[in-house]
Order: structure tokens, then C-alpha cells, then sequence
């Protein structure tokens, strides 16, 4: 039995250790990449994304601890897979470090592993033959070779070089727009005559493979460059347009087809410099990569799932830019926008360069050193938000700002990182109310609200007002300055705040102190068009007391229809506002207008410093200097008037009596 007993051992201790070698040499096969079998067809551009994405799913996933590493081996191993992971997640959030570590990787995966060369490279892109070359191709390489000189600024600088951004007619249409043809793409590639070597080919490569595997496709370094914005999914014909006219007609149809008319996900567009700009040589190809593009932009700090359910999701990306993104069924297709906000570019030297500019910039900062409620108005795109940055420079380093902002946008402590700021948004479980709660219990002196647009928001603009600070900034798409104050009034009775139009109307206009207007014209070019001050009236009638002392029906009557003609106006016809432009834009150039009221200028006075109040008294002086001593004499002249009037009408010769020395 024993002897039985020492062979069973024996046999299960030589089955465990074949057991043991067969895994160790499996795990070993395992890390070794099978030989790749190369040929034309191999070095294509899907061929080498399918092997990238193999690979990099192999690294990120291989068990580090079944290999037999030594301790600091695998330490250096593990720190690796983790700075890969890191990688790949961050570089979908917009994030170029990432991005760019990513795309060393690939490089080196292709170079080292895949045997990719000098020679077959051009299977990929051909290189070397410019008749071969797409339109995309083309535009690949030259953003790359200018990003080599200009960085970030190499978009900008392709467009303002070959004066790109202008109004043209193209094949088909009837009027002007703004658009970059694939003819104007080839054309320029043949100017700059372009000679690549091979590491900027395999850049070139590696960069078209990224877009395809974690970036966003065709607009992927367009949205890195330093550009207002880029959207895509909002021309076109959405998929299910083509199965309506599929039926009814074919030739309209066989052209869609042919990709003779854009489809949805040609849709590719850039915000330049107030301009949207389509760029009509570039695509994404197919409706499922637009669809993929759309579901990772705006993925960063985990917003929420888009659904059909939910169908937009605003949110920001890791660069700071603004991602907005719809889908169907809510929109007709996929399609999003990104609004960058440049912060490095956010000074009023750099926004107001027309004529006049210098007094312009000077009434602009003693507004917001004077702390006057300030509101910006105007269209999308026509720089509110950028203003906004750049009017914040001049609040004084004393006073601490608290943001309250549907997405974060204005990213002050990238460019004020040593000022007391705290930005604040709501979110699907704490109200916009909540974050003005709290914020008021945070010792903040200015509150900025980056958008008013909707009717608590507006609500929450009037009580910082109020109560909760010095002063107040705030942005508004108002076009008039009647019409900004109505919107606010409005939102104020539809939050409820209010029950009555005039008590909410009075309520507004004793909050807002100036309105500054900015407009982006036809050809693109933002200005601002007008400083208005809002200027509250005083009700100056006032009910008669006195019926009770009138000894006759007639005369008791009469008190009473005064006090009823007072009543009346006072309920109907009496304006709680005026309104004048302190500042126009007049044939291309500013022009300061009219003297703002004494009650500013005196609080302005107040809140400023020695040194900023002994400036503004120059400033003053130099453009209301002779309005204000006109308005001084003129007062001089009534107050004489007056007690003239008042020292005839207690003369005896105004009694009907001759005087003593007559």
C-alpha cells in the first residue's frame, strides 16, 4: 500500500511540473509577436491602425505578474503599462501631451515592429506621386509642415497667408459664402512645393492613424489649433433624408451617392475669426465615424451617457474649450460644437484696435474700477465671453470673483493664478440657487456670471446684484438695450420672483448701471458697437394731503382728481428708465458721446483709488470737460432765475403796492 502511495506522489508531483512548463512556455509564446507577413496591401493605412490597435490592446492588458520578471523589471514594466492607460484615456479628453505620447508610441510600434520604411511607407500616403495625392493628404501634410514652424498657430497662419478666409462663388451656388475648395487645397500644395523626409512622412502616417483610433477623426489637429471653434454634422443630408427620396428620386439619389451632394458627415466646419468657415475638402468619411466622434468629445470628467433619452450634453473639455453635442432623435443628425476661448489673447489692447481705441479702452477699465454693473451684449460668436476675460484684468487684486457658469469657460485662474477666484456650476443634483447660496457665504466681492440665457439664471444675476456683491459682469444676447432690460424683466416674472411688470422693471433698471454691445458684421469683423448707460427716473409727483383742509365740496373734489390724475400716471405712463450711448462705433472708428450721469461718475470716484481717480478726472476732463461747465452755467443761471422770481414775487410792487422809496 505504501509503495502505492509513492508512485501516486510521484505521478502527481511530474504532472504539476509539466503542468508548470507548459504555462510558463505559454506565457512566453504569448509575449511574443507572431512574425507579420508583409507585402503592398500590408502597409496600408487600416492594415497598420488594425495592428496599432492590436498591439497597444495587448500591452495594456498582458498579466505583468505570469512572466517571471524580476522585481525591477517588473516595477519599471508596471509604471509603463500605467502611463499607457493614463494615455489612451486622457488623450480622448483633448488632452496634447497625451495625445502627443500616444503618438511616439505608435511611431515607434511602426518603426521598430512593423518594419515600416522609406520604401513602403508610400503605400500608405503617396508621397511622392502629388496626382495620387487626396485633397486630405494634402492638407495633412501642410498643416504639418507649418505646425513645425507657427506650432498651434499654423491654421491661422495657412488661412491669413493665402487669404483663405473670404467671401467666394463656388459651383452650384447662387451667393457668396465662406468655404476652402478642394481646388484651393491643391493649389496651395503646388506653391509651397513640399519636400518631406522620411521621419516627417511617418509623422504624417502616424498622425492619420491616431485620428482614426483615439482622436477625432478628420478635425482632430484642426481642434488643437488655435482657432475660435469647429463643428461638424451641421450641413448636409442627414442618412434619413436619403431613404425619403430613395423612392421618388433616383437621380437626385445616384448624386449622393457619387458624393457629388455633401452628406451629413462632410460636414466639417471652423469658427476663424467671426467667420464660419467651411472647409468643403475634408470629411469624416462615413456616418458612424461622425457618431463616434460625437459620443467621445465630450466625455471628459465623466458628464453622463448622451441617450436618446438625454439627447445633448454640454460640457468642457481637459484644454478648457466648450463642447456642446446633439443627437437623434432630439437633432435631424449627429453633430457638435466646440467653442475654444483663447485666454493668452484676452486683453482689451488685443480686442480694441479700431480708431479711438485708446479712450474706448481707458472708459472700459474705469467702468470696471468704478465697480459698475456691466452687462455684454450680442450675438453668438461676437466675443462676449473673450471681453468678459479681458475686462476682468482691471478689477483690483483686493477684491475676490466668484463664477457661476452653465459650463466652466472663462478659466481665470490660468491666467490670474495667484488671485482669490472660485468658479461654480450647477449639476444634475445641486440647483444654480444653490451654488448663489453658497457663493454668498464666501467672502467674494465680484460675482461674474458667464451666460445669462435662461430665467433663473437671470434671477440669480438680479439678487448678486442686489445683495451679494460690490458688483456684477455678466453676458446677455440682447440686440437693444430696451430689449435687455424687457428679457430681464420677463425672466424675472416667469421665475416667479415677481408678480408685477413695473415692480420688476424697477427692480432691473436700479441694478444695471451700462450695457456694452458687440457686434460681429457680415465680413466677420467684432467691435463694440455702443456703451449705453442706463439711467433710472426718479418719480418726482407726489399726492396731495391737503383735501382735508379745503373747506368746499369743489375744492375737495378737485384734490381728488389731481391725486387720481397722479395715481393714473404713476400706474401707466410713467417711465422707470432713460437710456443714453456714452460710446458709438461711427464710420469705422469709436466716439465717445455723452457725459455719463453725475450719480455714476461720483460712485465710480468712490470705489476707485487715488491714482485711478486723479486719471479718470483726466479723462473726464478730456471728453465731457466742456459739457460739464456748460451744464454748470446753466444751473448757475436757473439758480438766479429762481430767487429773482422768488424776490419779485414777495415785492410790494407784485402785491399791487407802490414801494416806500417810489
Amino acid at each position: 500500500m505504501s509503495i502505492f502511495n509513492t508512485i501516486l506522489i510521484i505521478v502527481i508531483f511530474v504532472v504539476a511540473i509539466m503542468a508548470v512548463l507548459y504555462y510558463v512556455n505559454k506565457n512566453k509564446n504569448a509575449e511574443v509577436e507572431q512574425e507579420v507577413e508583409k507585402d503592398d496591401k500590408t502597409y496600408t493605412l487600416e492594415k497598420m491602425r488594425d495592428y496599432v490597435k492590436k498591439r497597444l490592446d495587448e500591452i495594456t492588458k498582458i498579466n505583468l505578474y505570469d512572466i517571471g520578471l524580476s522585481e525591477e523589471e517588473l516595477k519599471r514594466r508596471k509604471n509603463k503599462k500605467y502611463a499607457l492607460k493614463k494615455a489612451l484615456k486622457g488623450c480622448t479628453y483633448g488632452d496634447v501631451n497625451d495625445k502627443r505620447y500616444v503618438k511616439e508610441l505608435i511611431g515607434d510600434l511602426l518603426s521598430k515592429e512593423y518594419g515600416i520604411d522609406e520604401t513602403n511607407i508610400s503605400n500608405a500616403i503617396p508621397f511622392d506621386i502629388p496626382s495620387l495625392l487626396t485633397s486630405q493628404d494634402k492638407f495633412d501634410i501642410l498643416l504639418y509642415t507649418y505646425k513645425k514652424e507657427f506650432g498651434y498657430e499654423a491654421l491661422t497662419q495657412l488661412i491669413k497667408r493665402y487669404n483663405l478666409a473670404t467671401l467666394k462663388y463656388i459651383q452650384g451656388e447662387t451667393k457668396p459664402c465662406y468655404v476652402i475648395t478642394d481646388d484651393e487645397i491643391d493649389e496651395i500644395y503646388e506653391k509651397e512645393n513640399i519636400v518631406l523626409s522620411f521621419q516627417d512622412k511617418l509623422e504624417v502616417v502616424v498622425q492619420r492613424i491616431y485620428q482614426h483610433y483615439k482622436g477625432y477623426s478628420s478635425i482632430d489637429e484642426i481642434r488643437d489649433m488655435n482657432i475660435d471653434g469647429v463643428s461638424g454634422g451641421v450641413s448636409g443630408l442627414p442618412e434619413s433624408f436619403l431613404s425619403q427620396v430613395a423612392q421618388t428620386e433616383g437621380d437626385y439619389l445616384e448624386q449622393v451617392s457619387e458624393h457629388k451632394v455633401p452628406r451629413a458627415c462632410d460636414s466639417i466646419w471652423i469658427f476663424f475669426q467671426g467667420k464660419s468657415i467651411r472647409l468643403a475638402f475634408l470629411s469624416f468619411g462615413t456616418e458612424s465615424e461622425l457618431k463616434r466622434v460625437c459620443q467621445n468629445i465630450y466625455k471628459y470628467n465623466n458628464p453622463g451617457q448622451l441617450s436618446d433619452t438625454n439627447g445633448y450634453k454640454i460640457n468642457e473639455m481637459k484644454d478648457g474649450s466648450r463642447v456642446v453635442v446633439v443627437r437623434p432623435s432630439m437633432s435631424e443628425t449627429w453633430a457638435f460644437f466646440v467653442r475654444k476661448f483663447d485666454v493668452k489673447r484676452a486683453t482689451l489692447e488685443q480686442i480694441v484696435t479700431y480708431p479711438g481705441y485708446e479712450e474706448t479702452i481707458n472708459l472700459l477699465k474705469y467702468l470696471v474700477k468704478g465697480a459698475r454693473i456691466i452687462s455684454l451684449t450680442g450675438e453668438q460668436g461676437c466675443g462676449k465671453t473673450t471681453m468678459l476675460m479681458a475686462m476682468i484684468e482691471n478689477i483690483y487684486e483686493t477684491m475676490n470673483l466668484r463664477i457661476t457658469e452653465t459650463a466652466f469657460e472663462l478659466h481665470l485662474r490660468k491666467i490670474y493664478p495667484t488671485r482669490n477666484i472660485l468658479s461654480m456650476r450647477e449639476t444634475d443634483t445641486i440647483a444654480g440657487q444653490e451654488c448663489l447660496d453658497v457663493q454668498k457665504k464666501t467672502d467674494g466681492s465680484v460675482n461674474i456670471i458667464g451666460e445669462v440665457a435662461t430665467d433663473p439664471v437671470a434671477s440669480w444675476m438680479i439678487q448678486s446684484a442686489q445683495v451679494a456683491s460690490k458688483f456684477t459682469l455678466f453676458t446677455h444676447h440682447a440686440k437693444t438695450f430696451p430689449d435687455l432690460v424687457t428679457a430681464l424683466r420677463n425672466s424675472m416674472l416667469r421665475a416667479g420672483v415677481f408678480k408685477n411688470e413695473k415692480t420688476a422693471e424697477e427692480q432691473v433698471v436700479q441694478v444695471l448701471n451700462f450695457d456694452i454691445h458687440l457686434v460681429k458684421d457680415f465680413r466677420g469683423r467684432r467691435y463694440i458697437e455702443r456703451v449705453t448707460e442706463c439711467i433710472p427716473v426718479e418719480d418726482q409727483s407726489t399726492y396731495d394731503h391737503d383735501y382735508k383742509s379745503e373747506k368746499t365740496m369743489d375744492g375737495k373734489v378737485e384734490k381728488f382728481f389731481q391725486n387720481a390724475t397722479t395715481y393714473f400716471s404713476k400706474s401707466t405712463e410713467q417711465k422707470l428708465y432713460t437710456y443714453q450711448n456714452i460710446l458709438e462705433y461711427v464710420d469705422g472708428e469709436y466716439v465717445i458721446t455723452n457725459k455719463i450721469s453725475d450719480k455714476n461718475l461720483q460712485e465710480m470716484r468712490a470705489n476707485m483709488d487715488e491714482s485711478d481717480v486723479e486719471e479718470f478726472d483726466k479723462f473726464v476732463e478730456r471728453n465731457w470737460g466742456e459739457q460739464i461747465r456748460k451744464e454748470k452755467l446753466e444751473r448757475q443761471a436757473e439758480n438766479v432765475g429762481v430767487s429773482v422770481s422768488l424776490a419779485d414775487t414777495d415785492s410790494p410792487k407784485r402785491r399791487g403796492r407802490k414801494p416806500k422809496n417810489a
